[in-house]
């Protein structure tokens, strides 16, 4: 049996626009999927600084609480001139006060006037999907560029304004939704587990 007939897949996100990017991701793969709006309350685990674990802990929690295969995934920006930071911190970049823009301004000021090679970047994404009976895989996906010195573009959501993708020279806030869901990281990680077969997953976590 593969990914398509498996049912409905849970998204267990509670970002509204990261749920509408994989949503949009997986219906043109033929991939049902739903939000966490209208079920119980879900309590995830605690994140740390691994993108595997993360995914893996949020798609099993899903899965267990709900009884049914769930996805979730850990993104990150990884910058250079920031030694790799801030990486699976980046949702929470600069402290909880800041929404996406405040995060943005922080990790510009961060950087300053460094040149070249310092603004080297990447995006990277962990997607994960597990089963009620405890099997997970994940697959990655990583899109590069570099770190534009002023936001630019209205699309997308996080750091998409200030990444300009090494192989296009516009952000990913100025692609419309359909380019950034073909070349995104988060569109290579979920088109993998995508053409999965359930029965093969493995029963240990990654």
């Amino acid at each position: 049996m593969t990914s398509r007939g498996a049912g409905t897949w849970v998204v267990a996100t509670s970002n509204p626009a990261k749920l509408r990017e994989i949503r949009e991701i997986l219906s043109e793969l033929g991939v049902e999927c739903v939000g966490l709006e209208g079920l119980p309350p879900i309590t995830f685990p605690d994140e740390g600084d691994d993108y595997a674990e993360n995914a893996a802990r949020k798609a099993r929690s899903a899965a267990e609480q709900f009884g049914r295969v769930a996805v979730a995934d850990d993104s990150g920006l990884e910058v250079a001139g920031l030694d790799g930071g801030p990486g699976p911190l980046s949702a929470r970049y600069g402290g909880p006060a800041l929404d996406d823009s405040g995060r943005v301004a922080h990790l510009l000021a961060e950087l300053g006037s460094s040149s070249g090679a310092a603004r080297a970047a990447r995006f990277v994404c962990v997607a994960a999907l597990a089963s009620p009976d405890g099997r997970v895989v994940t697959r990655r996906g990583e899109c590069r560029g570099w770190i534009r010195k002023e936001p630019s573009g209205t699309s997308g959501f996080g750091y998409d304004p200030i990444f300009e993708l090494e192989s296009d020279g516009r952000t990913m806030a100025e692609l419309d939704d359909a380019e950034k869901n073909r070349i995104s990281h988060r569109a290579r990680a979920f088109r993998a587990l995508a053409a999965l077969r359930l029965p093969s997953l493995p029963r240990s976590a990654p």
